[in-house]
């Protein structure tokens, strides 16, 4: 890898701020409904491009999540009671923003017996019964490892499911505060045998090695994982873990090369890449 300073950023990641009419628009809708965002909740550096083009990746369940991961800027503690209209809200959104994909995450929500997995359900349906074209990926949480919440969602087929490794399985105690490394190679392995396409996304520059990215692109491969996201760590806040390095994009070209050369169909890899970064791409 290739490390450089850690007191200034690099200029490579630089972003810009929203601007613009549509990102207006979809900050009015986003107000309007009463809904969160991943983009504003983890502070993504994407938003300003991602607003500005008009979409946005919707956080649902709330925005307080039961764990408290240390790379996660989503606030944690005490989730407020599950919404019955958050569904209807999401989907009217989508319609007005006119989106051909949307992305769908959530907190994990360890609070509730089933994870989290009917609000889901209930989402996913009013997404397609108000927006019949729109294609919809489901980034979800693990479920505490439930395969019977995990078969409810997959059994509404989004067009793709995606669950993140978010590091190597050296540093997932480290950074991962209940999730393992196994359980969500698990998680997307389920889903795999079940023939819907699963994604996974990652961090790098919290301390792994080139010979750890590498295993895990091995790991994914051998349970069906067909695209990859790869990109680099920023510290949130002071209170989150620190940037070990930043990795210069050069090292994510040849992540990306490395990922297509073992089998993925497609991989993202650049420094401010996310998990929904240009997620119709991928689809």
């Amino acid at each position: 890898m290739t490390p450089v300073s850690q007191t200034k950023k690099p200029a490579w990641l630089k972003t810009r701020l929203p601007e613009g009419d549509k990102s207006r628009e979809v900050k009015r809708i986003v107000s309007q409904y009463n809904l969160h965002t991943i983009c504003s909740s983890g502070k993504c550096p994407n938003l300003g491009e991602c607003w500005g083009a008009g979409t946005a990746t919707f956080l649902i369940l709330g925005d307080i999540c039961t764990r408290s991961c240390r790379f996660c800027a989503t606030k944690t503690g005490q989730p407020l009671p599950v919404d019955p209209d958050e569904p209807a809200r999401v989907a009217a959104s989508i319609k007005l923003m006119n989106l051909r994909h949307a992305v769908i995450t959530s907190v994990d929500r360890d609070d509730l017996p089933d994870a989290g997995a009917m609000a889901w359900v209930a989402t996913i349906r009013e997404i397609r019964k108000v927006n019949s074209g729109t294609t919809i990926e489901a980034l979800i949480p693990d479920f505490n490892g439930s395969r019977e919440n995990l078969e409810w969602v997959m059994a509404e087929h989004p067009k793709l499911i995606s669950h993140n490794l978010e590091t190597v399985r050296r540093l997932t105690p480290t950074i991962r505060s209940k999730a393992s490394y196994s359980r969500s190679l698990d998680v997307l392995e389920h889903i795999g045998a079940n023939g819907i396409r699963t994604k996974s996304g990652i961090m790098v520059g919290l301390g792994e090695t080139e010979e750890e990215v590498l295993e895990l692109m091995d790991d994914l491969c051998q349970v069906r994982c067909s695209i990859l996201t790869i990109g680099q760590y920023l510290q949130p806040t002071r209170e989150h873990l620190p940037v070990q390095e930043y990795i210069h994009p050069d090292q994510f070209k040849q992540y990306r090369l490395a990922g297509l050369e073992k089998g993925f169909v497609h991989v993202e890899s650049r420094p401010l890449v996310r998990s929904s970064y240009h997620a119709a791409r991928h689809v």
